[in-house]
């Protein structure tokens, strides 16, 4: 029988020649072989993730933390996963909203709020909150959260129009 390292290296040789798929199968093999062994949960849940497959992403860093009894390196992983699960939720309600009702803007910058304390780092939750707030002409919430993203990704061209968009909004409000 192969011992999980094996797998490992079977799997990260697959990733190497960026091949995904065929690193999950490894992970998955080897978690069928060895199914108390956390890190290989994990590593599969980092290769679902890298490949956009979010839920099978969530439900082997579930299973990391449990297996390891809420390892912080894991644990940190499963929350960024979780805040973007909630983003993507949000997304969507905000692409269905119209303009007849707040409670899609309202429900969605909830989600991303949720969103930012699991993944602070996540500038896509941020901007997507800045439009949330945006649509319910809470323009100071906006800015005050465009200016965060900004400390998080100075770089980033489009949050510096975002801030001056919003800047005008709150100007022609007042």
């Amino acid at each position: 029988m192969m011992k999980p390292e094996d797998y490992m290296q079977q799997a990260y040789r697959c990733i190497l020649q960026n091949d995904f798929e065929q690193a999950i199968r490894w992970f998955e093999a080897a978690i069928h072989a060895h199914p108390e062994h956390a890190e290989l949960y994990y590593r599969c849940s980092i290769t679902h993730a890298r490949s956009k497959h979010l839920l099978p992403a969530l439900e082997y860093a579930r299973k990391a933390v449990e297996l390891s009894e809420g390892a912080e390196e894991y644990v940190l992983h499963l929350q960024t996963l979780e805040a973007k699960q909630l983003t993507v939720r949000a997304k969507l309600l905000l692409e269905q909203a119209g303009t007849e009702s707040s409670k899609p803007y309202v429900e969605a910058s909830q989600l991303l709020k949720e969103a930012i304390r699991l993944d602070p780092l996540s500038v896509e939750a941020h901007v997507m909150l800045a439009l949330a707030h945006s649509d319910l002409n809470e323009y100071e919430s906006a800015l005050q959260v465009l200016h965060d993203a900004i400390v998080l990704d100075p770089q980033n061209g489009q949050l510096y129009q975002m801030l001056q968009q919003t800047k005008q909004r709150l100007k022609s409000m007042q």
